[in-house]
């Protein structure tokens, strides 16, 4: 996440709606990320930072910090993009039929914030038959060493 702008909505842990206008989010997002989540951009694939990672950890949305996905429903699909089976929470996720550029497809999009984040097929693994295949530019990446930390500290201080 690009430090120079401050997004105010960004949270792990709210789960109030966002709703801003596209104008909005362009003062608070990185250019990058504006274009994916705001534009429904496109990443090229096998650049983005997370297609072939394996680390373990949880994945949430660059414009907002909704939690998305787990690492332990990412798979290798050799698509080029990070793919994973199911999201973490029913709810996580918006669907939307997408027919651009003449074929028809299940556009995947933040359930909080409405950022677009990719599309989902039904030529996934088991359990769910399902992939979703993501945007590494809408995703940030917490390792499950840093939240357990973090989970620590915070017991801690409720002490």
């Amino acid at each position: 996440m690009d430090s120079s702008k401050k997004n105010s909505v960004y949270s792990k842990t709210d789960t109030n709606k966002v709703d801003l206008k596209n104008d909005e989010w362009a003062k608070i997002l990185p250019k990058d990320v504006y274009t994916i989540a705001r534009q429904k951009g496109t990443e090229r694939p096998f650049t983005g930072q997370f297609w072939d990672s394996n680390e373990g950890g949880t994945y949430y949305c660059a414009a907002c910090g909704n939690p998305l996905f787990e690492s332990n429903a990412k798979f290798d699909s050799s698509c080029g993009w990070p793919s994973f089976f199911e999201p973490i929470k029913k709810d996580s996720l918006v669907y939307k039929p997408d027919n651009s550029y003449g074929m028809k497809r299940t556009e995947v999009e933040c359930g909080r914030c409405g950022a677009h984040l990719g599309h989902v097929f039904e030529d996934g693994p088991p359990p769910t038959g399902l992939r979703y295949c993501i945007n590494s530019v809408i995703l940030d990446f917490e390792k499950a060493k840093e939240a357990e930390k973090k989970f620590d500290e915070d017991a801690g201080k409720s002490k």
